[in-house]
């Protein structure tokens, strides 16, 4: 075989390397206190002594979209996905009470469509703004023959700061406290595949605009509460839904008690209630109903960052339920009517 060149083979890396100069300028307005000079370079630095902590502790999370990225090919409208990717890793470490210092991206295709690249790129970019975390650098991979014609895959990964004495980790919850739900934006990032069973792709595309509503950050919002008043619990809505993420942050002697009702269903999940017969565990355990992140917290500290969330931040937030003490038959969440 004569002449062969890795561009033949399929891998172009002078494009790969002018898309990332050309957008270099952009990527370098995500920036944080404690950003250090680091896109091109083998590794991103970051100062956390800037951050002026006593006793920090890291807190890491990786995540990706699922194949919500399927609804954004055929839809051909990518310039939100990168959204949620960073919005998965970050209300992860935000459940621990830290604060996102960085983000780093991994997006890898068959082959790489600059439009569609830069497009990704500019809500990675949007998102850290909202997150108010650096985007410290990240790996783009053209692998042919490993993805379909168009086809390309996500993946993100946030390393988070708190104080050791502020972590939030559940163990102060007690019976008589209460559940703060806070406001999903839609399906956020999970459910799709169940969602691609129910509807047809001509209806996913038809209403791509329901489908495609990025995931809520909501970064900004809990951590000025959590400067204001004592979180016991934080719990980030995905994959699992209620039943499987709210357990994750509760002692063992407890048990939440959703009351249904009690917030707005977004319409993407009348849809699909209106379309397919699916259980009412199923629908708890798959998709966040409208309820993005939960706060556990006493009742009148609940109140008072009620007020916050809706003037400060436009957020609508519901006290959905009730911290019990739990039977050692009882579930340890139960959603009642």
């Amino acid at each position: 075989m004569k002449n062969i060149t890795y561009k033949k083979a399929g891998v172009d890396i002078d494009k790969a390397n002018r898309l990332i100069s050309e957008v270099k300028d952009l990527i370098n307005t995500a920036r944080v206190k404690g950003s250090m000079d680091s896109i091109g370079g083998f590794g991103g630095f970051f100062d956390i002594k800037k951050m002026n902590i006593k006793d920090p502790l890291l807190v890491a999370s990786t995540d990706g979209v699922g194949t919500k990225l399927w609804v954004a090919q055929i839809a051909k409208k990518h310039d939100t996905i990168g959204i949620d990717l960073v919005a998965m890793c970050v209300n992860d470490t935000l459940c621990s009470g830290a604060r996102p210092l960085f983000f780093l991206d991994y997006f890898a295709s068959g082959k790489l469509r600059g439009k569609i690249w830069t497009e990704v790129i500019k809500g990675i970019v949007k998102a850290c703004h909202e997150a108010n975390c650096a985007l410290l650098g990240g790996e783009t991979a053209e692998m042919p023959g490993m993805y379909a014609k168009g086809d390309y895959d996500l993946a993100g990964f946030t390393v988070g700061i708190v104080d050791r004495k502020k972590v939030i980790d559940g163990k102060q919850i007690r019976s008589g406290d209460v559940i703060l739900g806070l406001a999903s934006s839609g399906l956020h990032s999970n459910g799709y595949s169940l969602v691609r069973k129910i509807f047809t792709r001509k209806q996913i595309k038809e209403n791509y605009k329901l489908f495609l509503k990025p995931t809520s950050i909501y970064v900004k919002p809990v951590l000025k509460a959590s400067s204001i008043v004592p979180i016991k619990g934080a719990v980030h809505i995905t994959g699992g839904g209620f039943y499987d993420n709210i357990p994750r942050v509760l002692p063992k002697n407890v048990k939440a008690v959703i009351q249904k009702g009690t917030w707005d269903i977004p319409r993407v999940y009348r849809l699909i209630i209106k379309s397919a017969e699916i259980k009412e565990k199923e629908l708890y355990r798959t998709f966040n109903m409208g309820i993005g992140m939960a706060l556990i917290l006493s009742h009148k500290n609940a109140e008072k960052i009620q007020k916050i969330f809706s003037k400060k931040f436009k957020l609508k937030s519901w006290i959905i339920g009730t911290i019990e003490k739990k039977q050692k038959t009882d579930n340890q969440v139960e959603i009642v009517s």
